[in-house]
C-alpha cells in the first residue's frame, strides 16, 4: 500500500510525495478524515490528486494512502428509490439495514458464465437480478439458496475452473470511469417513446440513443427532463443533478418522490435513482457524478432493463472540469475549458447504447443531457462539442418559453439523426407514411419562417392566398401538434397511435384547404370554420384511445371545407 506526504493543497487539488508505486486513476484516502480522492497526474516522485470532499483543514505534512483500486461505487438492489451524492453515498438516512427476498434461478452444479442471472431480488416496483460477474468466463454453481439476505450478504458461491471459489453478494463495486462490457451493440432502430409529440414525431431519439437539451435560463430544461422521466417508456430512470443550483435540485428532490408512476400507480421514485451534486458541493465530485450516473445506468441495463439517464446539466460538469484544470495549471483552450473537454464528453455519451448483454438478453441506456449555454448562445464550446456526440438535438427557445409555449423546442434549431433508422418502427406501429408526414411538417415550418419575414414588410393581407394558407397551416401545426398542455389529462402525454391519428387529421386539413384555395376559397373563411378550432384543440379534447373521434374529425373537415363558397360559385 503506497503512502504519500502532502506538499501542497489548492482547493480540491493536492500534491504529495509518494513512497512507492501508484497508478493513474487510483482512489486514495487523504488526511486524518480519510477523504476520498483520485490520482490525476504522476511524476517520478510526486503525485497529484483531486479530492471529492471539502479539503478545509488539510495542510502540507498530512498523509495520503493509496487504496490499490480505481475510483469505484457500490451497486446493488439498494439503489432504486433512493438519493445519493456524486459518489453514490446516500444523502438521506433512509438506508437502514434491510433484508431482501432472493429467489435462486440456477441450482448447485449448474454451469454459468458472465452476465447470466443467478437469482431474482423482489422489489416493490421492479424485480432485480444478481448476475455472474463480468470477469467470470465459466464457472460452476457450488451453492445457492433462496431466502432473506442483507445487502452485503453472500448469496451464492461459484467454483472457478482453477478450483478456487468466489462468493457472490447482493452488491458489488465497479469503477465509475470504466464502461461495463457487453456482448454486442445493437442497431438504433427502436424509438424511445417520450410522450411529447414534437420529440417522437419530429425529432425522435432511439432507444439507447444520445440526446441534448440546450437552452438558456428559464426555457424549461429541468421541467422537460422531469416530464420525460415520468412519461417515457424506460424501465428505470437515473437522474443526475450535476452542479445545479440548490433550490432547483431541492425542487427535484421534493417532486420526484411525490410523482405517481403512470404505469403502476405507485410512486415514480420506486424505479428512480437520483444522483444529486449541487453547485455548493465539492467541485471535483461534480466532475465524477455523471460517470457515476452512467455506471448506475449500465448496471440496470445489464439486467435487461431499458434505462433513461437525465444529466442536468453537462455545462456545470464542464465548469467543474475547467476549475480543476485551472488548479492543475493546465493550458486553457476556448473559453478557458481544458483541451480535453471534447474527449471527456465523448467518453460520457458513448456509454449510451442498445446492447445484447453478456447474459444474452437485451437492454439499453439512453442518455439525455441538458446544456446551459450562457445567454442561450448555442455556439459556445460545451454546446458545440455536445452536438458532435449526440444524435438528437432539442434546442429550447427563449421566445417560445416566454410565450408559454410548452415544450419550448424550436423546430428549426433542432434535429434528429436517429429519425432515418426509425421508419420501420413507425410502420410497425401503424404509420408507414411517417417519413413523408414528418418531412411535410418540417417543410411547412421552414416556409413559415421565411414568409413571416415577408409578412412583416408587406403585411399578411397583401400576400397571395397560397402563402396566407401556408402561414395558417403552420400556425395550426404549432397549436394543434407541437404545443402540449401538461395540465390536461388527455394531452400531457401522447401515444404513438394518437400522434399518427393527429398527423393524419392535419394532412387531410392541408390537402382539402389547399385544393379549396386553388379553386378560389377565401383563406380567412377557412380560418373561421368551427372545424379549424376543433382541429387546433384535438390534443386536449380527444382521449388517447378514442381513435374513432379522429376519423369523425377527418369527415368533418371534408364536409366543412367542401361546403365553402368559392369566388364565382355557390359552393365547392
Amino acid at each position: 500500500m503506497t503512502h504519500g506526504l502532502i506538499t501542497s493543497v489548492a482547493g480540491p487539488v493536492i500534491k504529495a510525495r509518494r513512497d512507492g508505486p501508484i497508478t493513474l486513476g487510483e482512489a486514495v484516502r487523504v488526511g486524518h478524515d480519510a477523504l476520498l480522492g483520485e490520482v490525476v497526474r504522476l511524476s517520478s516522485t510526486e503525485m497529484t490528486a483531486q479530492v471529492y470532499e471539502d479539503t478545509t483543514g488539510l495542510a502540507p505534512g498530512d498523509m495520503l494512502t493509496g487504496t490499490g483500486a480505481p475510483l469505484s461505487v457500490r451497486l446493488g438492489p439498494h439503489l432504486l428509490g433512493h438519493i445519493f451524492d456524486g459518489l453514490l453515498r446516500p444523502l438521506r438516512h433512509d438506508l437502514a439495514p434491510v433484508s431482501y427476498d432472493v429467489e435462486h434461478m440456477v441450482n448447485p452444479g449448474d454451469r454459468v458464465s458472465a452476465g447470466q442471472k443467478l437469482a431474482r431480488v423482489s422489489g416493490p416496483a421492479k424485480d432485480q437480478f444478481i448476475l455472474v460477474p463480468a470477469g467470470v468466463a465459466q464457472a460452476e454453481v457450488a451453492s445457492i439458496e433462496s431466502g432473506s439476505y442483507a445487502r452485503d450478504d453472500s448469496v451464492a458461491i461459484l467454483r472457478l475452473p482453477d478450483g478456487s471459489e468466489r462468493e457472490i453478494a447482493l452488491t458489488h463495486t465497479w469503477p465509475v470511469r470504466q464502461p461495463r462490457p457487453v456482448r454486442h451493440r445493437l442497431p438504433a432502430d427502436t424509438a424511445m417513446v417520450t410522450g411529447q409529440r414534437i420529440l417522437d414525431s419530429l425529432f425522435p431519439v432511439a432507444r439507447g440513443g444520445r440526446a441534448a437539451i440546450p437552452g438558456g435560463f428559464g426555457t424549461g430544461k429541468t421541467v422537460l427532463q422531469e416530464t420525460l422521466a415520468k412519461w417515457c417508456d424506460a424501465d428505470v430512470i437515473v437522474y443526475v443533478g450535476c452542479g445545479e443550483r440548490g433550490n432547483e435540485m431541492a425542487e427535484v428532490l421534493h417532486e420526484f418522490p411525490a410523482l405517481e408512476d403512470p404505469r403502476t400507480g405507485r410512486p415514480l421514485m420506486e424505479r428512480t435513482v437520483i444522483v444529486a451534486n449541487t453547485s455548493n458541493m465539492p467541485v471535483a465530485a461534480r466532475e465524477a457524478s455523471i460517470y457515476t450516473g452512467a455506471t448506475v445506468g449500465e448496471y440496470f441495463r445489464d439486467q435487461g432493463f431499458n434505462v433513461a439517464l437525465m444529466a442536468d446539466s453537462t455545462s456545470r460538469w464542464a465548469e467543474a472540469l475547467r476549475e480543476v484544470s485551472g488548479r492543475l495549471g493546465e493550458l486553457p483552450s476556448e473559453s478557458g475549458y481544458p483541451a480535453y473537454l471534447s474527449s471527456r464528453m465523448s467518453e460520457f455519451y458513448e456509454r449510451a447504447g442498445r446492447v445484447e448483454t453478456l447474459g444474452g438478453g437485451e437492454g439499453s441506456l439512453t442518455i439525455i443531457g441538458a446544456v446551459s449555454p450562457p445567454a442561450g448562445d448555442f455556439s459556445e464550446p460545451v454546446t458545440s462539442h455536445t452536438k458532435r456526440f449526440v444524435r438528437s438535438f432539442w434546442g429550447l427557445d427563449r421566445g417560445r418559453a416566454q410565450a408559454r409555449f410548452y415544450p419550448a423546442i424550436h423546430p428549426l434549431q433542432s434535429y434528429s439523426e436517429d429519425a432515418a433508422g426509425l421508419t420501420g418502427w413507425w410502420t410497425a406501429h401503424g404509420n408507414p407514411k411517417w417519413p413523408e408526414q414528418r418531412g411535410r411538417v418540417l417543410d411547412l415550418l421552414e416556409a413559415q419562417a421565411e414568409l413571416e419575414r415577408m409578412a412583416r414588410i408587406v403585411g399578411k393581407d397583401a400576400m397571395p392566398p397560397g402563402q396566407q394558407l401556408t402561414l395558417l397551416c403552420a400556425d395550426l401545426v404549432d397549436d394543434a401538434f407541437l404545443r402540449q398542455s401538461a395540465f390536461s389529462e388527455m394531452d400531457r402525454t401522447c401515444s404513438p397511435e394518437k400522434q399518427t391519428a393527429m398527423l393524419s387529421v392535419l394532412m387531410q386539413f392541408f390537402d382539402r384547404a389547399t385544393a379549396a384555395v386553388a379553386r378560389g376559397a377565401d383563406v380567412q373563411a377557412i380560418a373561421e370554420l368551427p372545424v379549424y378550432r376543433r382541429v387546433s384543440r384535438m390534443g386536449e379534447e380527444i382521449a388517447d384511445g378514442d381513435l374513432d373521434a379522429f376519423v369523425a374529425l377527418t369527415a368533418e373537415i371534408d364536409a366543412a371545407i367542401g361546403g365553402l363558397k368559392l369566388e364565382g360559385q355557390d359552393e365547392l
